[in-house]
């Protein structure tokens, strides 16, 4: 088979695409033949080293979208989809024409979605749903307050929130395109510009703040962001832009009776991942969420040009190779 490969830790440049052996099942693993699988900055973060826990040589890529062509009897010819913290990290990944994945994490791709569409969903949907539903326990009538609303994460939180019944409301540096998925769920959306994001959301939410602030950016954000909670609120952080390490004011933040969760989606194996897209299918199939915007659908051969053009930030959306 075709895949895309690196033997060591650096620059994207260090991928390339190569024919390997094809993956055998036994009774515990299936073969899929993959359609789409979607790269995230997780992957190009994975190929420079900045991931824990990958093993080398390793064929990169966590989320995808394919058809069973060996294993069980009854997956045969079954259109599939899946994510996992293990895919691309500790087993093979999806950036390839064939994929090993354990038996027990298949699950049907929902109708309503394309293979593409199916294969750009997993992490960001894996990560608002572990936060905002698993971890911060959302309710119906809190506010919800997103930073970087327009990306993939962003605009997952947004609409899961809008499904618990939060008020929500989105930040992000631009407006949101009318096709951005985060367009339909949010009740407010704020580019701050100069003015402090807490003065712009304490506006918003007559001087409270909001009860759940997920924070898809992180570093520059996350003061500022933590300062937006109520009473008691919850903040979740999945990722921090530019500078990883952060401070702020702890006698406010014990004041303030707040909570700080991390999220690491790389905790939820490819078993344990198909167990949500499980619970995630039949909101997909009512149409209530969108899958993340797709940018391009990109040959395999291409790969490693589509991983440097997410490297440097210029995918407006979803980049999905396509073996």
């Amino acid at each position: 088979m075709r895949a895309l490969q690196f033997a060591e830790f650096g620059p994207v440049s260090n991928l390339h695409l190569l024919e390997l052996a094809d993956p055998k099942p036994d009774a515990k693993t299936a073969i899929v033949k993959v359609a789409a699988g979607a790269i995230s900055p997780s992957d190009v973060r994975n190929v420079e080293g900045k991931m824990v826990g990958t093993t080398l040589p390793r064929v990169p890529g966590r989320d995808y979208a394919g058809t069973v062509v060996q294993g069980p009897a009854e997956w045969i010819g079954a259109e599939v989809w899946g994510t996992g913290g293990d895919i691309g990290y500790a087993i093979d990944g999806s950036h390839a024409e064939l994929l090993a994945v354990p038996v027990a994490s298949l699950r049907r791709k929902p109708k309503a979605l394309s293979l593409e569409q199916a294969a750009a969903i997993g992490v960001a949907y894996l990560a608002a749903w572990l936060g905002l539903v698993e971890y911060a326990q959302l309710a119906s009538g809190e506010t919800l307050l997103v930073t970087g609303a327009g990306g993939g994460v962003g605009g997952a939180a947004a609409q899961i929130g809008k499904w618990r019944g939060a008020r929500v409301i989105g930040v992000d540096r631009r407006e949101l395109p009318d096709d951005s998925p985060a367009a339909g769920a949010v009740d407010d959306f704020l580019v701050p510009g100069d003015e402090p994001l807490e003065s712009v959301v304490r506006r918003a939410t007559n001087g409270r703040g909001a009860q759940v602030v997920f924070d898809a950016v992180g570093g520059p954000i996350f003061e500022p962001a933590l300062k937006c909670l109520a009473h008691g609120g919850r903040q979740l952080e999945i990722t921090s832009v530019g500078d990883r390490r952060v401070s702020f004011d702890l006698l406010d933040f014990y004041h303030n009776e707040s909570r700080l969760f991390g999220v690491d989606t790389r905790h939820r194996d490819a078993v344990a991942s198909g167990a949500l897209l499980e619970a995630l299918t039949p909101v997909f199939e009512q149409g209530t969420f969108k899958a993340p915007k797709i940018d391009r659908i990109i040959p395999l051969s291409e790969g490693r040009t589509a991983y440097e053009q997410v490297a440097r930030g210029e995918a407006r959306g979803r980049l999905v190779l396509a073996p």
